[in-house]
């Protein structure tokens, strides 16, 4: 990779920071007024046309992305990703999106520590450190007998779990079918396994509601694109901890729009848990340098 490339790589991750805030912010407005089952079906039945379009588009078209050497888990990782998308913006609408953030950015650090169980890879004692300092970060921002302990605080630390999970699984599916097959049956499972709890969960939605709708299908789709558009110009390992910008773009609007507010406690544990994450996400790209050789990375 070039460095020219890895720049527009970084380019590209912020502006899907950006866009992913977007889409939560708009996710926790319906939530609070609809069914969340229902508008997450809704962006999932978007999804599943964005990703037969941009399957129709390669070499093989949609026949080519229909056939995977691993059904069960490609639709394992459709169905947990949607399952994932409910429970994070539930919890949006019982946190809001600061906290929910806040919380949600110990996910690397939980592919960390599950990489050895589910793909068999060996975690050294430097990123079992980072991953212990993490889960404090998260500690100070629970705060667990300091204050009134919400249940509800729990539920973006499931979504981290899951949305981990899905990371692996999708790391797992790579070394026997394409990305492109990958991404296809995401959306196709993901809005198959949303459609009878959306269906029965349907409500009247009005018609301003009806324009904030199709800007969330749209924020989801072009946030798809411009991630995918970042994996393939940049080296994953140098633009992935500009993920964690989103935490900062997603408290923005949380505090703007909706007057969430930056607990210290939350600041603090934030820090603590995204420090953590980028230490674990360095140490796997010096890891991976040393296997291949420094001249393979950026």
């Amino acid at each position: 990779m070039t460095e020219q490339n890895t720049r527009l790589g970084i380019l590209l991750m912020v502006a899907t920071t950006v866009v992913f805030s977007a889409q939560d912010a708009i996710s926790r407005h319906l939530a609070s007024q609809y069914s969340v089952f229902m508008v997450v079906m809704i962006r999932f039945w978007f999804f599943a046309a964005f990703v037969t379009l941009m399957a129709a588009r390669v070499p093989g078209g949609v026949r080519a992305a229909v056939r995977t050497h691993l059904p069960g888990v490609q639709i394992f990782r459709g169905a947990l990703l949607v399952a994932e998308v409910v429970v994070m913006v539930v919890a949006f609408t019982k946190l809001g999106l600061v906290e929910s953030h806040a919380v949600f950015t110990c996910y690397p650090l939980l592919v960390a520590a599950l990489s050895g169980p589910v793909l068999g890879e060996k975690v050294g004692w430097r990123r079992w450190t980072a991953i212990g300092i993490g889960f404090v970060g998260v500690l100070i921002i629970l705060e667990p007998g300091v204050t009134v302990f919400s249940p509800w605080a729990l539920v973006p630390l499931v979504s981290a779990f899951m949305f981990a999970l899905y990371g692996l699984l999708t790391r797992y599916v790579a070394r026997r079918d394409a990305a492109s097959v990958s991404f296809f049956w995401t959306g196709i499972a993901g809005a198959v396994a949303i459609t009878g709890p959306g269906l029965w969960f349907w409500q009247p939605m009005s018609g301003p509601d009806w324009a904030w709708m199709a800007l969330l299908c749209c924020t989801g789709a072009l946030g798809h694109w411009l991630l995918i558009r970042a994996f393939e110009v940049a080296e994953a390992s140098a633009i992935q901890p500009f993920a964690f910008l989103q935490l900062v773009f997603a408290s923005i609007l949380g505090t703007t729009i909706f007057g969430d507010r930056l607990e210290p406690n939350v600041v603090l544990g934030a820090v603590v848990v995204v420090s953590a994450g980028v230490f674990t996400l360095w140490r796997a790209r010096v890891k991976k340098a040393a296997i291949v050789g420094p001249s393979a990375l950026p």
